[in-house]
Order: structure tokens, then sequence, then C-alpha cells
């Protein structure tokens, strides 16, 4: 019996995610709740888990493509007696394991050599596993329920090429010892991981020759076929001929999807709903450096990892005690301000998949120790890929440190739904008036961005202030709580 698996809600609210890496091919038995995917929402990378035990039968989507939810992704064999009433939809024939390995594997959706995606390795499928649905009912019936059971008519005859696919027309065979091409009337024959690499490298399948049994097209033969053709068509992979300047790539398009897309529509709204004021300070750390420099020769601080991050996250959530005001947020709907007693501090990350910002709970709690422990997890999680939805929703303010990047300042855009964000900028060694007299010193630039329905200038302006001024004299400290 075949049950088929739609991509579910995943519980955020969103209406479709990306399938990043498979982590079973068709023929793999697989158990209850086993992680058989990792799926990208707009918020993280998520794992997928099967909600049945069986044989898995076929992959309806490939890696790298984004499903909506409700639409088939793959399908299992859970094992007892098939439908005997089958519909004309149904699946392909069990007998098509009778059927040459190559056209199985032109079969499959999604499977091809092993290729690295988002840092998610993918594996190859094993011709020949279990009966296979077809993939143009991929996307059919969203509206129906998340499982349903689809039936597999029996076969009393070894199906042909055109059985199998009939929008493709079989080749003819070849001469001996040359490779089949695809003629200008029929489909060229190869797998879909390899017509979405032609795809992207703008190839046209109909002009690459087949190097594989029968004529079909490897991920080989395309690479080969793009670098031969780089001298003509100024396609990447080769330097460009200087001499013929209209052959250079112009531009190249890639769709707007999962975090970027979330991210940007984010930052409009943000950017066009609350008014926006940038404040700047550039401060003298030295002290600050001084005192991380003691806390890592101290023996019992030594492991902990305090940089300036986490001394910059203490001085934020000090600062907050005394300006309740930035840590609220604007409740349009409900026509009320939101005023927070808990700091769930929000640090932007720059991961590859793009910007994160997740939240530190309760971080005004925490102690010096406790938030560089804080940061080092948020830290590895991000990069990692493995950041939680949870983990993503319900900051109250927000610090981004662009200083890593070698930048002084910036004007940072508030995370939606926040009063304020803070970017710290780099820290140089600069020539400064200390006690009178001109010395190189440890000089470190901030910049706060607030929102001025719930922060007036005097609030803003008197929260920065106490950031710089635990920065400049840690021991002030002593005097504001």
């Amino acid at each position: 019996m075949i049950k088929v698996f739609k991509l579910p809600d995943l519980g955020e609210g969103l209406t479709e995610s990306e399938i990043v890496a498979w982590l079973v091919a068709p023929g793999d038995e697989v158990t209850l709740n086993q992680h058989i995917a990792d799926v990208e929402t707009a918020k993280a990378v998520v794992e997928l888990p099967s909600p049945f035990a069986g044989v898995v039968s076929v992959l309806h989507q490939p890696a790298g493509v984004v499903v909506r939810v409700g639409e088939p992704i793959v399908s299992f064999d859970i094992g007892g007696e098939p439908d005997p009433l089958p519909t004309a939809d149904a699946a392909a024939p069990a007998a098509a394991d009778a059927a040459p390995v190559e056209q199985r594997e032109a079969n499959l959706v999604g499977y091809g050599p092993t290729v690295e995606r988002g840092g998610h390795p993918q594996r190859r499928a094993r011709p020949g596993g279990g009966p296979a649905v077809p993939a143009d009912q991929a996307g059919s019936d969203p509206a129906a329920p998340a499982v349903r059971e689809t039936p597999v008519p029996q076969s009393t005859h070894p199906p042909t090429a055109a059985d199998a696919e009939p929008d493709r027309v079989a080749p003819a065979p070849a001469a001996a010892g040359q490779p089949a091409a695809a003629s200008a009337t029929e489909r060229p024959r190869s797998t879909p991981p390899v017509r979405a690499l032609a795809r992207d490298l703008g190839i046209d399948l109909t002009t690459v020759t087949g190097t594989g049994r029968d004529g079909l097209i490897t991920r080989d033969d395309v690479r080969a076929h793009l670098t031969e053709s780089v001298p003509a068509t100024g396609l990447p992979g080769a330097p460009p001929d200087r001499s013929r300047p209209e052959t250079l790539v112009r531009e190249t398009r890639s769709p707007i999807k999962s975090l970027r897309k979330l991210t940007a529509a984010a930052m409009v709204q943000s950017a066009f709903t609350a008014p926006h004021v940038t404040e700047f300070l550039t401060i003298d750390v030295t002290p600050t450096v001084d005192l991380l420099d003691s806390l890592r020769a101290d023996r019992q601080l030594a492991d902990a990892g305090i940089g300036i991050l986490a001394v910059v996250a203490k001085a934020l959530c000090l600062a907050v005690g005394r300006t309740p005001s930035v840590n609220t947020r604007w409740d349009e709907p409900a026509g009320e301000i939101v005023q927070f007693h808990h700091v769930n501090l929000g640090i932007a990350a720059a991961t590859p998949r793009g910007l994160l910002v997740p939240n530190i709970v309760d971080a005004d709690r925490l102690d010096l120790r406790g938030l560089a422990a804080a940061l080092a997890e948020l830290t590895t999680a991000a990069r990692a890929g493995s950041t939680t939805p949870a983990a993503l929703s319900g900051g109250t303010i927000t610090i981004t440190n662009i200083g890593v990047f070698g930048i002084d300042a910036g004007t940072p855009i508030l995370n939606p739904g926040e009063a304020a964000i803070l970017a710290m900028g780099a820290i140089r060694s600069r020539p400064w008036e200390y006690r009178g007299k001109i010395a190189l010193r440890k000089v470190l630039t901030l910049s706060l961005s607030f929102d001025h329905r719930l922060v007036d200038g005097e609030q803003g302006s008197r929260f920065l202030a106490d950031i710089g001024t635990i920065l400049a004299d840690p021991v002030r400290v002593l005097t504001m709580v």
C-alpha cells in the first residue's frame, strides 16, 4: 500500500518551505519519526520526520525546490494489500523494475550524483527501489487531506519507454561506439537534477550529447558542454574574451525565497512603519579592553570566553533598567504600548542562509559569564543552521555587531516589533584626549536606532549615554545599580 506524504504546516503559519536535502533515497526502509529531510522555512532549517514506517517509494520533489504546504513530497510503501480499484492517475506499474536502470533513474525526482547544497550532502538514489508514483502528481489536489492512499495497479506486461514517460520519445539506437544525441523532435534524456543544473547554467539540453547508456545526459556531459561553449557564449567557468566584450555575462538572476524573502519583508515593514531615529556616540573603551585582558588572565574565567560583545550586552541590560521605554512594543491593533519587564536580547547573526536574529531569553538575569556562554551557543547554532523557530521570536531589543566587518558606525533598521537596536562598531587605536593630553586609546562608536513613537530623543540619548558610561569606565556600574 502506498502512502503519500504532503508537506505539512510546520507550525509557523508559513505557506511554503524549501527542501534543503533529502536524507533518504527510494528503496530505503525508514521508521516512524525518522529524520528524512532538512527543510528550510523562512525562519530556520528544521528536521522533517517520517509520518510512516515503511519503504521510500518515490521522492516527488528534488532538493533545492520550494514546495507549498499541501504538495506531495514523498511516497512510502507501508505494506499490505494494494487497492483493487485503480484510478486513472494511479502510480506507474510495479513492473517498472523490469525497465533499464537508466530509465528508472530518469523517473526518480531529485536524486543524482552526490552533491553539496547549503552544507548538506545529498545521497545518490539506488536504482530499482520500490514502486513509483508518477511525478506529474506532485502539486495536484492541494486541498486534499494531508495523507492519502494511492493504489498501485497490477501490470501483466513490462512497460515500454512510452508507458513510463508519455512525453518522451524513445531514442533511436546509436551507432556502435558512438554516444546518442537528442534530436530536435525528442526530449533529451536526463534526470531532474541534471535538468536543474542545465537550467541554472543556461544550457539547452538539446545541444548536449549524452554519454550515458542509451544517450542519457549526465552532469559531466553538462559541465563538459559548458567548458566547450565558454569561448563562444561567454558563460562563467573560463577567463572572459576581452576581444569580444559582448560575450561577457551581464547579470545572474536567482529566486527570492526563504530567509531572504522574510528578511526583506520585515525590513520594509519596519522601515516604513516605525519612524526611525539614529544617534551616535564615540567613546574611549580602553578601560573595558583592559578589563577583558584581566579576565582572560584570571584562571577562574580564562575559559569563559568573555568578549566585548558580552560586555556590551551586559551594559545594555543594565541601561534598560534605567530607561525602560527602549524595551517596549507598539501594538497597533490593540492601540496599546506593551512594556516588557524582562529583556529577551536579540543578536543579529550573519549566516550562510542570510541574516538571523535569535534571542537570549531573560538576558537581564544573566551575569557576564552566563551571557558569554549564551552568545557562544547562539552563534554556533546560527552558523550550523540549527536555530529553532522559537529562538527567533519573542525578542524585545537587539544588538548588531558590525565591528566584526571592520565597520565603525551605521544606521541599523529596527527588528520589527522592537523599539531599539544598538550597533557596535570596530574598536580602533586612535589619538584621543586623555587627562589633558593626546594619547593612543581604544575607541569604539555606538549607533542606536529607536522608534520615535515609543522613545523620545531625551530617553534614547540617556540610554545610549548610560551604555557609553559603562564601557568607558566599568567601575561606574557600582553607581548605577
